[in-house]
């Protein structure tokens, strides 16, 4: 715990030292980086909207850590400084998870010690510039399907000469599905329920859209027609999210029609993509035919989604999987084989194996999973920090060497 709290801060520190107000540190140079000052990286920079990212998805888990000063601080450069308003083109999906989510997590974390009797000075600062946020996000949705297009300005909206996008017709499942939890926590909070609707919509359509038979969804989507572009289906990238937030939304707004449409899933997910402890991807027409003989590392987060479902063995065999994999490379690679060579070597710095084996450690209590733990920390402690931070790898292929 001290080392992860240890590491934790060090991060946050380094962002308001280094980095602030630029979105990122970038950990080899400890310098910020500023959208269209560096080099472009592609489509991962549009998660850049000139809205000091990471600091803003480090709020709750400065609150979290109970590090109230260093909190307190962070919100009032947040209030103080961020602005919302930029002619920026941004990823819908991104900005609504880290920016929109880090919003809200950092106002209830605020209202809760307000109501202790600390920030008093907080007047729901946060929540006005999420609702902000959300209506600068609204115009992706304005679509004949109600899936919103990947892309938005968030001064501009979309689909004029001035807001450079809108021009898109696809998007993936997990982009147009990883709504919910965010749009109808800000509907809820600020009683205005458009934002929840919208969401509600996508998801709808997204469910409307499954392969009947197999009770499966594609990759990407058309968000016009709503014809699938990529008919893999797996729990890996692409669509990953979209399972999550389904059951997360059950448990957060309590409606059974989230519960159901997951549980009907996931009895295709475990029929077909699951050969324990492997998950590959199948084709959704096809379902017995599997799509590659390999899997990327965002399906890492599924044991823990296992978990909340209550299905535990399971679980515990990919979660095992998962930890052989680690331990041949010290990291997840972007992408592994079936007898767990390397795909892809990059190593992104992803949470998500982390995540389930902290899931899996509160549903078993065995102390095996703290082991995994301290050996994912040790690890991102030993081959990853760098002069500023922890820096992702190209190729894990010199890790350890």
């Amino acid at each position: 715990m001290l080392l992860f709290q240890s590491l934790m801060l060090t991060k946050a520190a380094l962002i308001c030292d280094h980095a602030y107000p630029a979105d990122e540190l970038m950990p080899l140079t400890c310098r910020g980086r500023v959208r269209g000052l560096e080099p472009s990286r592609g489509d991962i920079d549009d998660a850049l909207g000139k809205f000091s990212l990471t600091l803003i998805d480090t709020l709750d888990t400065l609150a979290l850590l109970n590090k109230t000063v260093e909190f307190e601080e962070a919100v009032r450069r947040v209030v103080a400084d961020v602005r919302l308003d930029n002619d920026i083109v941004v990823s819908v999906f991104e900005t609504n998870i880290r920016v929109l989510g880090g919003l809200l997590g950092g106002h209830s974390m605020a209202v809760m010690l307000k109501e202790s009797g600390r920030m008093v000075w907080y007047q729901d600062e946060l929540l006005h510039m999420a609702k902000d946020l959300g209506l600068r996000l609204l115009p992706a949705f304005n679509t004949s399907s109600g899936l919103p297009y990947p892309r938005v300005n968030l001064r501009y909206g979309v689909r004029g000469p001035e807001t450079r996008t809108g021009t898109e017709t696809d998007t993936c499942t997990a982009c147009a599905g990883t709504i919910i939890l965010e749009f109808a926590a800000l509907s809820r909070f600020t009683g205005d329920p458009t934002f929840e609707a919208h969401a509600r919509r996508a998801l709808d359509f997204l469910w409307e859209k499954r392969q009947r038979n197999s009770n499966l969804v594609g990759t990407t989507i058309n968000i016009h027609s709503g014809e699938w572009v990529s008919r893999d289906s797996g729990v890996g990238a692409g669509i990953d999210s979209y399972y999550e937030y389904l059951m997360k939304a059950y448990i957060l707004l309590g409606d059974d029609r989230f519960l159901q449409r997951f549980n009907t899933h996931y009895a295709s997910i475990m029929k077909y993509i699951s050969q324990p402890p492997l998950l590959l991807d199948v084709h959704i027409h096809k379902p017995l035919l599997p799509a590659r003989t390999w899997m990327d590392s965002l399906l890492a987060f599924f044991p823990g989604l296992q978990v909340l479902k209550g299905d535990i063995r399971p679980a515990i065999e990919t979660h095992e999987m998962l930890y052989q994999v680690t331990k041949k490379h010290n990291f997840l690679p972007e992408a592994f084989t079936t007898d767990f060579r390397v795909h892809w070597a990059q190593h992104p710095l992803r949470p998500e194996f982390a995540e389930s084996t902290y899931f899996l450690y509160k549903a078993t209590r065995d102390p095996y999973y703290l082991e995994v733990g301290r050996t994912i920390l040790e690890n991102l402690n030993r081959f990853a920090r760098v002069p500023c931070g922890f820096a992702a790898m190209k190729d894990q292929g010199f890790v350890g060497s």
